[in-house]
């Protein structure tokens, strides 16, 4: 399974996943699954994009290509058992003409990500790992090896990028890796790079931003279940890659789907900033947090005059709010940080790099990039705001909000990742929160129950689905959406509605402009026709769970706990590590739990006594107690059932919930 958000995978501390496929009362001959070709409104509306954007502009598929040193054989990474971990053969169709069914200016991003990949010279002495993975791999020559720069999603596609630069490039060992920022695809691969011994040891060094570790895990642990559902979702996991499923991401081609670790930073950066020598390589460091990323920065190389924009800089309109769910990022910030970097580094910079997509060269080419990033950020914040004060509310806004031409024809502010519509949207919720003053809004039904009295309203099944069909042939599939919803949640089995809407999430699809609105129509239309399909659970590294700061273990078993169950019990648990003499105690009172650290409790209902990795495997559901207790690694003083009623008291989350049915 792809495991985009692997450190998720912390917040199913003792989880079971059960089977939720849906089973379909029709015959197979009945049922109609079929992917549908682009209708004639679907057509229009991409042939129209065609003739509106500046398509004679090839100026980034030259930036694109520059410096292509050369690219994996065969086309595809596999892991130690032979399963194929990230493949570029199946992306092949992109090299003909954009489709039907696929957005024009999505097509054409995609053959940007996907048909331009291998290694690459930035200058000489830097160079980049392109599209065998979601992001980017740098790799900057020392004078003893290579400071690698976000070492990618997996351990795998790391590897196999290291051993092609080492090919080409001449073979050199690794003297430091740089973590630009907390989110996986910069830093799960790292295993690939740097040896397992090598991290132990702190013979490399890993830098990155302060506040790293517990951002990187600390982000999904109180989500994580459905953060990683709606992930696979986002990336398009569950969709083959073709003209009428996956084409890209908008950020980049697939994620990787192979081993995925983490390594703690031997070296941070702090807030203010920092400049170091690493390898003999001078690095001036500038953080940029709460932008992008909780915790991120960007770097200057004084010797190449090159300037690493981490993923601040991107050529498209990044999220200010994910579609996988996370916090609402600031887009004044990420604005103010874009101009900093200009005013501190502009003056010297020959060429702009960032962990996904392709360089800028030229030092007018990168400031006019950089600026208009800029202005993107900051024209969505301003704008959204005005609106709001006029008193518009957030749908309202999204709805009418346009980028000025200078900025929405430049190719890199297109919406292929974030998009202008949810972007507003994330705006406006960040300053004034989800509601919209109209007291209609304050307290809605749920949607199940919504849903019988829409049905209800609308004149019934029938109703509904004769005049949908005349929406749909009309090609109003948005108003189509919003309509057969009702229905679905409303009568879940009826397959006609199922099959009708899961026809017009295609369409939609077809029309994204962004990669990822395209993979969460697709993957919407898929669950409709399909069922839910059934991910195996994948259980997380012990050498992994053994790093997950205890204080966020707490946090993730207090999500868990269930608090009609927990109610009216009192537990407090006094946890010993044997291994470091460090305590901890656990509270369960209130149908609350609390995790308290460097305190016993005078009157405890259980104490343990156990190592500090076990007491995290054991909370992370991997090592039982029983098991532990028999091997001589948990001691337990007191009322020994006290565990077993403490672990009834945890739900157990299913990881293959549905999304658009109930």
């Amino acid at each position: 399974m792809r495991n985009y958000l692997f450190w998720g995978m912390f917040f199913l501390l003792l989880t079971a996943c059960g089977d939720n496929r849906q089973k379909n009362a029709l015959s197979p001959e009945e049922l109609n699954t079929n992917i549908k070709p682009a209708s004639q409104a679907t057509r229009a509306h991409n042939k129209a994009v065609a003739k509106h954007l500046p398509f004679t502009d090839n100026s980034d598929f030259h930036l694109a290509k520059r410096g292509f040193i050369a690219t994996i054989p065969d086309a595809q990474i596999k892991n130690t058992m032979g399963r194929e971990v990230y493949g570029l053969a199946q992306m092949q169709f992109l090299n003909g003409v954009s489709q039907d069914t696929v957005n024009p200016s999505l097509w054409r991003q995609a053959q940007l990500n996907a048909l331009n990949n291998g290694l690459f010279e930035v200058v000489e002495g830097i160079y980049q790992i392109r599209s065998l993975d979601l992001a980017n791999m740098t790799l900057i020559k020392g004078e003893t090896g290579w400071i690698i720069v976000d070492p990618l999603t997996s351990k795998e596609t790391a590897a196999e990028g290291l051993a092609l630069a080492n090919r080409e490039l001449g073979d050199r060992p690794v003297s430091a890796v740089i973590f630009t920022h907390s989110h996986a695809d910069h830093f799960a691969g790292v295993a690939g790079v740097v040896s397992l011994q090598q991290l132990a040891d702190g013979s490399v060094d890993i830098i990155a931003p302060e506040g790293f570790s517990e951002e990187a895990i600390s982000e999904n642990v109180r989500s994580g279940n459905v953060m990683q559902r709606r992930a696979l979702y986002q990336f398009g996991d569950l969709l083959p890659s073709s003209p009428e499923g996956f084409v890209s991401s908008g950020l980049g081609n697939r994620v990787s789907d192979g081993e995925h670790g983490i390594a703690t930073p031997t070296r941070l950066i702090p807030e203010k900033g920092a400049e170091m020598k690493i390898d003999g390589v001078d690095i001036v460091f500038m953080s940029t947090p709460g932008a992008e990323a909780p915790t991120e920065m960007v770097f200057f190389f004084p010797q190449f005059d090159a300037l690493c924009m981490s993923e601040i800089a991107n050529h498209t309109l990044h999220n200010l709010y994910t579609l996988r769910g996370a916090k609402t990022r600031d887009a004044l910030a990420w604005s103010h940080y874009l101009e900093r970097a200009m005013e501190k580094f502009g003056g010297r910079t020959q060429v702009v790099f960032s962990s996904h997509h392709w360089p800028t060269w030229g030092n007018s080419e990168a400031m006019d990039y950089l600026s208009k990033q800029r202005d993107l950020y900051k024209y969505i914040h301003d704008q959204t705001l005005r609106l709001a004060n006029h008193g518009h509310d957030m749908v309202e806004i999204a709805e009418q909000l346009q980028l000025p031409e200078a900025l929405s024809h430049t190719w890199a502010n297109r919406g292929y990742y974030g998009t202008i519509n949810v972007s507003a949207k994330a705006v406006y919720n960040r300053y004034l929160g989800y509601f919209d003053g109209n007291p209609a809004n304050l307290h809605p039904l749920p949607q199940e129950e919504a849903a019988l009295h829409y049905v209800e309203y609308m004149g019934g099944r029938e109703e509904i689905i004769k005049r949908a069909r005349r929406d749909y042939s009309q090609g109003n599939y948005r108003w189509v959406a919003m309509v057969l919803k009702h229905l679905v949640f409303a009568e879940p089995k009826n397959q006609e509605a199922r099959y009708l809407l899961a026809d017009t999430f295609e369409q939609l699809g077809y029309q994204a402009e962004s990669g990822i609105w395209r993979n969460f129509y697709l993957s919407g239309a898929r669950e409709l026709r399909h069922g839910v399909e059934f991910r195996e659970e994948m259980r997380p590294p012990e050498e992994i769970v053994a790093r997950v700061p205890l204080q966020l273990l707490f946090d993730a078993m207090a999500v868990r706990l269930n608090g009609e169950k927990a109610a009216d019990a009192d537990i407090r648990l006094n946890i010993e590590m044997t291994d470091n003499n460090n305590k901890y105690l656990v509270v369960v009172k209130n149908g609350v739990l609390h995790g308290y650290p460097d305190r016993h409790s005078e009157d405890p209902s259980a104490s343990l006594a156990l190592s500090s990795t076990d007491l995290r495997l054991m909370f992370s559901g991997l090592v039982g107690a029983p098991t532990m207790i028999k091997e001589g690694r948990l001691k337990v003083r007191g009322n020994p059932l006290v565990l077993i009623q403490f672990g009834r008291l945890f739900d157990k989350f299913d990881r293959n919930f549905n999304l658009v049915t109930p």
